[in-house]
């Protein structure tokens, strides 16, 4: 088996894979892994009778990193040792994004007989019920509240929050790469935010055809936040991308309140992907009190493994 590229207009193509998909970690949407796609790394893919195959190659400097997500399908799930043999055909060393309900199910022991596990805890994921951050409720989200209010109050009569659609999307680039501008994204090109720069372009290009939803919010006429989200589960949402000046006090916190109200309706949960183990993230992601994490986990075929059925 070879795999191929994957590139946007191949979401019509898949989408049928992820009926009733069923992880709960964001690298499981396929909206996501479309975009995701820059000079560092591509996503490729092969499909196996109902099943979709996944994985990522990076360029020549980091091949380490190379890898498959669980194989996709809406009929069957890979065990362990099958896992072992796609990976071993396909040339891969090793699986990432394995939800921990994977390792759950099958235990260390079956798994220990052909890869070595590892967790990721810069990417579990953070999930909230939407209830909580559509109304903010009790005292430990107080200080969201007070913030929205100083914005409200300032800012009342000068906003206006609408459906992010390809007509706005070059004013969007243009708020996005002004975001970028105040964190110093292109500093290195291989960071996780100029990456994140690139599918974040990549997402309002192709909004329209890769199943995401998204609003923006003016400032006196002028893009000063977006949002973007794709369904992942029956019951959960991720809000891919979300942007908004730091230098308007109060505005994250009442856009991240909108996004809630207005994206997650049919949504019991959002998940609001990892924090890349960047501390000022983590400590804003905790802030809203998620309800659970998703954890991540990294499987490497053991050298002492079982040979290839």
């Amino acid at each position: 088996m070879k795999s191929e590229p994957l590139t946007p207009s191949d979401y019509t193509r898949l989408e049928n894979f992820f009926q009733q998909q069923k992880y709960e970690l964001c690298a499981y949407s396929l909206s996501s892994i479309l975009v995701w796609s820059t000079k560092v790394y591509q996503p490729v893919g092969i499909t196996d009778g109902e099943t979709l195959i996944i994985g990522v190659e990076f360029d020549a400097t980091h091949e380490d990193k190379n890898h498959l997500i669980l194989p996709v399908s809406p009929v069957r799930e890979y065990s362990p040792e099958e896992l072992h043999d796609l990976a071993v055909n396909l040339g891969f060393e090793r699986f990432w994004f394995v939800p921990g309900d994977y390792i759950e199910r099958y235990g260390q022991n079956q798994l220990d007989a052909f890869f070595e596990t590892e967790e990721q805890p810069e990417l579990d994921d953070y999930v909230y019920l939407t209830e909580n951050l559509a109304e903010l409720k009790g005292n430990k989200y107080s200080k969201k509240r007070n913030l929205i209010s100083q914005f409200k109050k300032e800012y009342r009569d000068r906003i206006l929050i609408e459906k992010i659609t390809s007509s706005a999307m070059s004013e969007c680039v243009d708020f996005l790469e002004e975001w970028c501008e105040e964190r110093d994204c292109e500093a290195d090109p291989e960071t996780d935010l100029a990456c994140e720069k690139q599918a974040a372009k990549n997402a309002l290009e192709y909004i329209d055809i890769l199943g995401m939803n998204g609003i923006l919010l003016r400032v006196d006429g002028v893009v000063s936040a977006f949002g973007i989200m794709s369904r992942l589960t029956e019951n959960m949402g991720v809000l891919h991308f979300e942007k908004a000046f730091s230098h308007i006090k109060g505005l994250y916190q009442f856009f991240d309140r909108a996004c809630a109200r207005t994206l997650f309706n049919g949504c019991k949960y959002i998940n609001k992907e990892s924090d890349m183990g960047i501390p000022g993230l983590a400590k804003a992601k905790q802030s809203y009190y998620p309800v659970k994490m998703m954890k991540s986990y990294k499987l490497t075929i053991s050298p002492a493994g079982s040979p290839q059925s």
